[in-house]
C-alpha cells in the first residue's frame, strides 16, 4: 500500500534521479581519466572503476535501504522529506568526501587543506593512511551495526520469525535487560584477545580495537537515548508523531556505519579520492531511490521476511568488519553475502504469500 497522499508511480520512475546522477558521474569519470592520463584508455579505465565502485556500493547497501525504509515508515512526512534530501547530501558529501579527509586529518595530524592536497597530489600516501586507520574503523562500525542487528531480534514484541529456531529464542530472552549489550561485550573481548595474541598485531592493536569498539557501543546507546529525548520533546512542542529528529539522527549514524566498509574498501580499486566519491555517490543515489520505493510501495509489509533478511545481513556485515581486523575479506564477498541473504528472504516471503493468499 502506498503511503497516504502519495500517488502511485512505476518502479522505474523511482530511479530517475539515480539514472541522471549515474550519467553525470560516469561523464565526470571519463573527464577525470582523460585529464589525468590524456589517453582514451585512461579515460575508459576511470570510467570502469567508477562503474565498479557504484555497483559495489549498491550491493553493500541493499540492507541499508531496507533498514532505512523500516525506520522511515514511522517518521512524519516532513522528516521523511528531510532525510531524503538532507540525508543524501550528508551521505554523499559527508561520508564519501569529508569522512576520508577527516581520517587523514586525525591520523596524520595535518590540517584539512593539507589532507585535501595530499588526496590530489599524493594519493598513494593518502590511501596508506586510510588503510592504517582501518582497525579502529572496523571495530567502531562493526560494534554499532552488531547492536543494530541484535536490537531487532531481541525484541519481545517481535512475533514474525524467519529463522525461527534462533529468532524465537532471541525474542524469548529479550526480557533479560541488556542482554544484547552483554553479548556484544563478550564478542568484543574475544576479538580483542585474538588480536592481542596475533604476533603481527599485538597488545597495542588489541587496545586500539577494544577502545574503538567501546565507542561504537556508546555511540549506539547515546543515539538511542538522545533520539528518544528529542522525539519526546518534539511530541510535546509540536504534537508530532514519534520518529522525527531522533529517528533522523539514528539513520544518519546508521548510514555512516554502513559506509565505513565501502569507503575503506574502495581504496583497493582506486587511490583517487574524487574517483571514489563519484563512484560511491552514484551508489548512494540508488540506495535513496530504493528506500523511497520501499516506503511508498509498502514493500516491507508485502514481503514479511525481507526485513529479517536485511537485519541478518547487518549482523553478518558486523562480524565481517570484526574479522577484517585480523584478515582481509574482499568487499565483493561482503556485498554478495548481504544480497544473497536478502534474496533468500524475498524468496521465502513469496513462498509464504503463495501458501497464505488470504493472510494480512
Amino acid at each position: 500500500m502506498a503511503a497516504p497522499g502519495i500517488s502511485e508511480r512505476t518502479t522505474l520512475s523511482y530511479f530517475t534521479a539515480a539514472f541522471v546522477v549515474t550519467a553525470i558521474g560516469l561523464g565526470l569519470g571519463l573527464w577525470l581519466g582523460f585529464s589525468s592520463e590524456h589517453t582514451t584508455l585512461g579515460a575508459l579505465k576511470i570510467f570502469f572503476i567508477v562503474s565498479v565502485l557504484a555497483v559495489l556500493e549498491i550491493s553493500l547497501s541493499f540492507d541499508n535501504a531496507i533498514v532505512n525504509a523500516n525506520k522511515l515508515k514511522d517518521m512524519t512526512p516532513l522528516w521523511q522529506r528531510r532525510f531524503l534530501t538532507w540525508g543524501i547530501i550528508i551521505a554523499v558529501f559527508g561520508m564519501r568526501i569529508v569522512f576520508p579527509l577527516l581520517i587523514v586529518v586525525i591520523a596524520a595530524n595535518v590540517g584539512p587543506w593539507t589532507a585535501l592536497v595530499m588526496a590530489a597530489s599524493q594519493p598513494e600516501r593518502y590511501a596508506e593512511i586510510m588503510h592504517e586507520a582501518h582497525l579502529p574503523i572496523a571495530a567502531f562500525g562493526g560494534t554499532f551495526l552488531m547492536m543494530v542487528g541484535l536490537s531487532f531480534f531481541f525484541d519481545n514484541e517481535k512475533d514474525v520469525h524467519w529463522v525461527r529456531w534462533i529468532e524465537q529464542k532471541a525474542a524469548n530472552f529479550s526480557s533479560v535487560k541488556g542482554i544484547e549489550i552483554a553479548f556484544v561485550l563478550v564478542v568484543m573481548m574475544i576479538f580483542s584477545k585474538i588480536i592481542g595474541n596475533d604476533p603481527a598485531l599485538g597488545p597495542a592493536a588489541s587496545n586500539t580495537f577494544f577502545h574503538a569498539a567501546i565507542w561504537g557501543l556508546l555511540t549506539f546507546l547515546m543515539v538511542e537515548v538522545l533520539g528518544g529525548i528529542l522525539d519526546r520533546s518534539q511530541e510535546m512542542l509540536e504534537g508530532a508523531a514519534r520518529g522525527g529528529v531522533g529517528a533522523f539522527l539514528y539513520l544518519e549514524v546508521l548510514d555512516a556505519s554502513f559506509s565505513f566498509d565501502g569507503v575503506i574498501g574502495a581504496f583497493a580499486l582506486s587511490q583517487n579520492l574524487f574517483v571514489i566519491a563519484i563512484g560511491l555517490g552514484i551508489g548512494a543515489m540508488y540506495v535513496r531511490s530504493m528506500t523511497i520505493m520501499l516506503v511508498e510501495k509498502g514493500t516491507l509489509a508485502e514481503y514479511r521476511y525481507l526485513e529479517h533478511g536485511a537485519f541478518w545481513a547487518i549482523l553478518i556485515l558486523s562480524v565481517i568488519m570484526y574479522l577484517q581486523a585480523i584478515i582481509h575479506i574482499p568487499e565483493v564477498i561482503t556485498g554478495l553475502g548481504g544480497a544473497v541473504l536478502i534474496g533468500i528472504s524475498l524468496w521465502s516471503s513469496i513462498r509464504w504469500n503463495r501458501a497464505n493468499p488470504g493472510a494480512e
